[in-house]
């Protein structure tokens, strides 16, 4: 059977992350089916709009909108019910339980999350750390990070750090690699949440196959090996066991369901170490 495909138009007067996530979390749960994505950013003004509203005339599909401006989103509505274009505000529910709940009405501020505050720089701050920290590099201000991923060759260390980065936490990642013995800093350190990453053989292999692959470099046999592999997991899990360091198998996961669990360990971490 043939794939199929629809137009999905993402207007949004911000960036248009939101409903990017949103639309591709929603299409991933269909089979066979795949969207024609149209995005259309930073739209805040009416003549912008019928800009939007010409494209949709011209491939009607489903349309996913955040526009807080009443009048904009209004006139949206009117040109989707003339195409026969279902339309939703992607927004409104989460705003109107809000409402229910906080018994006060929203502002309408286009683009208000993401403004530059305290937040936004502790996200920056703590990107920079994860990117001077990655595979290992200065181990010797480990102490710094809120959370320390180790792992052998491929086991997705440095998405998940920047992932993690993304959303506050200062990274380092340390690969695990035969017969390097672990900077001391690591055994000795206190604050960070240190996390173990593992992975199938199997899985690990395929990676390092298409690494090896991509980058057209010699075929490295002990790296590739299924029996070397399968010793230096081996070898991961006994040290994460014997220093009691939480250990997550990323072999069927994302990088966001990783992360998620990473943060959750993380939570638990932080009062813990706030108590001592």
């Amino acid at each position: 059977m043939g794939r199929s495909y629809f137009h999905l138009h993402l207007v949004s007067d911000s960036t248009g992350e939101t409903l990017i996530t949103v639309a591709r979390a929603a299409t991933a749960q269909y089979e066979g089916v795949s969207p024609i994505e149209h995005v259309y950013p930073l739209v805040r003004s009416a003549s912008q709009l019928e800009r939007v509203i010409a494209e949709i005339e011209a491939a009607p599909g489903i349309v996913l909108y955040t526009l807080v401006d009443p009048a904009l989103s209004g006139r949206l509505e009117e040109a989707c019910r003339e195409t026969s274009s279902p339309a939703l505000s992607v927004l409104a529910p989460v705003h109107s339980l809000f409402q229910a709940y906080l018994g006060a009405h929203s502002t309408a501020r286009p683009g208000a999350q993401h403004m530059l505050n305290a937040e936004y720089f502790k996200r920056i701050d703590a990107m920079n750390f994860t990117l001077m920290h990655d595979d290992g590099q200065l181990p010797q201000d480990i102490e710094e990070a809120d959370v320390l991923l180790l792992g052998v060759s491929r086991t997705s260390k440095t998405p998940t750090a920047i992932y993690l980065a993304n959303r506050g936490l200062k990274t380092a990642n340390i690969p695990l690699v035969p017969g390097i013995p672990l900077p001391p800093q690591i055994e000795e350190a206190r604050k960070p949440l240190i996390v173990g990453l593992i992975a199938s053989p199997e899985r690990i292999v395929q990676i390092r196959e298409n690494r090896i692959l991509s980058l057209r470099a010699s075929d490295n046999t002990e790296y590739t090996d299924r029996q070397a592999v399968a010793e230096e997991v081996a070898y991961s899990r006994r040290l994460f066991a014997r220093n009691r360091w939480p250990m997550i198998d990323v072999t069927r996961r994302s990088i966001e369901e990783t992360a998620a669990a990473i943060i959750d360990y993380y939570r638990e971490h932080r009062l813990k170490f706030i108590a001592t």
